[in-house]
């Protein structure tokens, strides 16, 4: 547990919040590998950041964190471009930095995290149960929901995956 109390809540060039504070020696989280599937379930699988200046936001979080950055080649209906995979001191992409285009036309500019989850039409289904919204379910190339964004009860926005 980290105890001196340092850390600061920062917002980025787009406006969007994230937390940072030091962690070091023996207080470092051990990696979450990929693992099998009951493994992986209701672990944080990924952070997106999805923004109109995706730019803007990479080297912002280049700088800041100390992230390199890969591009990833995207496209849509206006042509190619690149959202980014950032990536920590080993190479390993860790989160990624994305345009307000194409499959992430319409996401809210907050860093979301995806959760899998062990049954995603069963996941969802609760979702709306238990007070929250679905938001926009994607499909994969099989007609599959792929993921799913979500708000929670109290408008918390999430994405759920299949896990």
């Amino acid at each position: 547990m980290y105890q001196k109390g340092e850390w600061a809540v920062l917002l980025d060039p787009n406006g969007a919040a994230f937390g940072i504070m030091p962690v070091v020696g023996s207080q470092t989280p051990p990696p979450i590998t990929g693992g099998s599937s009951p493994d992986r379930v209701g672990r944080i699988a990924w952070l997106d950041l999805t923004v109109t200046d995706a730019s803007a936001s990479r080297d912002f979080y280049r700088d800041v964190v100390g992230w390199s950055v890969q591009d990833v080649e995207m496209g849509d209906a206006g042509g190619g471009y690149s959202d980014y995979a950032m990536c920590a001191s080993d190479g390993a992409a860790v989160a990624g930095v994305c345009h307000s285009r194409g499959v992430n036309r319409g996401l809210s500019p907050v860093w979301m995290i995806y959760l899998p989850v062990g049954d995603l039409p069963q996941s969802l289904a609760r979702v709306q149960e238990n007070g929250g919204e679905v938001v926009e379910a994607r499909k994969g190339s099989d007609d599959e929901v792929a993921f799913a964004v979500i708000r929670d009860p109290v408008g918390a926005y999430l994405a759920l995956v299949p896990g």
